[in-house]
């Protein structure tokens, strides 16, 4: 069920208005993109904080500025989307940044210096997903998978 700034998920009540309506906006796209409500909540959430922490100013005041997410917005479906949205998540060392990518994903959603870092965003996306993590080691050898199918 889409959402909009007044009539949304009772999780998303003490979200910053900004943040609340960043996660509006996501989780709308999501569900066109064929997930479940109880799926698309935690995503959108995490991403709209993510965003918000690493949006500039300017970012932001536009953002605040465009018009109120509305439940019967139009989202281009993302043919790949749902190929994704069961996709394993990898942890890998490539090309001196150790990247978070989804199985199949054109590309990375997210970079990090340092590993702990990486494995830390890798197991919250794996764990929104109720996928399995695959983590590897600098030298490309598997180092463990952390399965979160049905828990």
């Amino acid at each position: 069920m889409p959402w909009n700034v007044n009539d949304y998920p009772v999780s998303m009540k003490n979200l910053d208005p900004l943040v609340r309506k960043k996660a509006i906006s996501i989780a709308n796209a999501l569900l066109a993109d064929g997930y479940d409500d109880d799926r698309a909540i935690p995503i959108a959430t995490s991403q709209a904080e993510k965003w918000f922490d690493d949006a500039t100013e300017d970012e932001k005041k536009t953002f605040q500025n465009e018009k109120n997410p509305q439940k019967n917005d139009t989202h281009d479906v993302n043919k790949n989307a749902k190929k994704l949205m069961d996709a394993d998540v990898t942890v890998r060392y490539q090309d001196e940044q150790w990247e978070v990518r989804s199985t199949g994903a054109a590309r990375a959603s997210d970079q990090f210096d340092k590993k702990d870092e990486a494995v830390a965003r890798g197991k919250e996306i794996a764990q929104n997903k109720q996928s399995v993590l695959r983590i590897y080691k600098q030298d490309g050898t598997k180092q463990q998978d952390i399965d979160y199918r049905d828990n």
